[in-house]
Parts: C-alpha cells; structure tokens; sequence
C-alpha cells in the first residue's frame, strides 16, 4: 500500500532543506523527528488516498490489484492506519517546534484534499505538487521556526516539478478518466498537449534551481547537480512519445527518483563543504 519509490520523491528535498536550514549537519534530533514526520505524512496521504479512491480502482484495470479492491486489506484496517499515520506526524511536529505542530493540521488537510481533487479539477496535479512540497517547506520550519524565500523556492520546485511527471503518469489513465468524468489535464487536453505541459512545468523547475543557486550559499557542486538534473529531464520528455508510453515507468518512478537523490546528495555535500573547515 505504501510505496517507498513514491517517498523518495518528496523525502530528499525535506533533507535538503534541512542541511540549507541548519547551514551545516542538523542535530540527530531535529533530522530524526523530520524522518517521523515525513513518515506520518506520507503514510497517512498514501492510505487515505486508497480509501478515498478504492471504488475507482476497482474498476480501473492498472489499480485493481491495490490492496483494498484486491480484498487484501479491509476498510477498516486502512482508515486505522491513516489515524496513526496523522497523529505520528501530529507528535513529531510538537517535538520540532510550536510553529511546525500549529501547522501540522493545515498540512494533513492539504494532502488528505488531494485525493478528491480528480473529482473537480485537472489542475490536481498541481494539487499533488502541493502537498508534496510541503516536505522541504516544513523541514525548514522545523529547523528554523519560521518561513523564508528559500524554502517557499524549493517547495515552487517541488510542486511544478511534481505536477509535470504526474501529468506524464496520469497520460496512461486518459481513456479510463474520460469514461469515469474524472479530471486530469491529459484527460482534458489530450496527450500531445499535456506532454508539452509537462514539459514547460520542467523548464520552469530548471529555471527555479538556478534561481536557488543565485538567492543562497550553494557552489559549483549543486550547480552541478542541476546540471545533471536537466539532463535527466531531457531524457525523460524524449522517452515519453503521445503514441508511445511504453516506458512511462521509467519516467516516473526511476528518473524523477534519480532527479531528487542527485540534488539532494550534491546540495549537501555543497552545504558541509562549505561548513566543515578543510585540513
């Protein structure tokens, strides 16, 4: 039900901002309690999410093997976990700081929402964006105990870059979405024109990283980093053809992983040499 190629979308960016935060290593303390509440969030978004779409999977052939429709877990197993998953992230963000622990419920209900969104609007990939960018947003907070520009930068980043591969993802649903009155932009525009969408939400994402590196104390090695990142995105755009999406798979789950562990291993490393004073 939870699926760890999902997490590391979102949890490499929380770290990220974390390190951008502490502007050196983080206490053990402060990463552990964001490790949990990146759990709880995930785990409680992910849940809920079958819950609220177990009808509709049953009748879509690519989710029909979830474990709810799969009779594998019931309902009410489901919705204790979710319970669980949002009140470890409830008590996580209290051990952080008041500010993270106010927020907390603003953060559930963001990524609880996203699960009806295909009901009303296609712009829920967006919505999607969203609620995952709330991992780098409130990382910052726990460090910090405030907003800045820096981390509303990188949740804008995680949020368009986000909407653009689950646009792509969201391509191979089209027909199923149509018949069932479900939103998404392929389902409203059409492949060939929701891939050019992907594709400008990406060009703006690289835009955004190259601003990050001009706003704060990140070098060459990140630059690197994004460097590297608009190569796989390049890569991703040319595998993805509108009569051709045999390696959507790919494209999600495997190049945006990759997009996410580059940028956060080089972000760090840039961080701590920077920090830690050479021999």
């Amino acid at each position: 039900m939870i699926k760890f190629e999902h997490t590391v979308f979102a949890l490499p960016f929380a770290i990220m901002s974390a390190f951008l935060a502490s502007e050196t290593l983080p206490s053990w303390s402060k990463l552990g309690w964001i490790l949990v509440a990146m759990v709880g969030a995930r785990s409680c978004a992910m849940s809920f999410n079958r819950l609220a779409d177990a009808e509709i999977d049953t009748q879509n052939p690519r989710t029909k093997r979830r474990a709810i429709p799969a009779g594998l877990l019931r309902k009410s197993e489901v919705w204790a976990f979710t319970i669980f998953s949002s009140l470890l992230l409830v008590v996580a963000a209290h051990q952080l700081n008041p500010l993270a622990f106010n927020l907390s419920p603003v953060a559930l209900s963001t990524i609880m929402l996203y699960s009806y969104t295909k009901r009303f609007t296609s712009m829920s990939h967006l919505w999607l964006g969203l609620s995952l960018s709330i991992a780098p947003i409130g990382a910052w907070i726990a460090i910090k105990g405030q907003f800045d520009v820096l981390p509303l930068l990188l949740g804008l980043v995680v949020m368009l870059w986000t909407a653009g591969f689950d646009i792509i993802y969201a391509c191979q649903d089209l027909d199923f979405d149509r018949r069932q009155g479900l939103y998404s932009i392929p389902a409203q525009f059409g492949i060939y024109s929701a891939l050019w969408i992907s594709t400008a939400l990406h060009v703006i994402t690289v835009i955004l990283l190259v601003v990050i590196w001009y706003v704060s104390p990140l070098g060459l090695i990140y630059l690197g980093g994004v460097g590297l990142v608009s190569v796989i995105l390049i890569y991703e755009h040319a595998i993805v053809k509108p009569h051709d999406l045999s390696r959507v798979n790919l494209a999600f789950f495997t190049l945006n992983g990759a997009v996410s562990l580059i940028l956060m291993f080089l972000a760090v490393a840039d961080v701590l040499m920077a920090t830690w004073p050479m021999p």
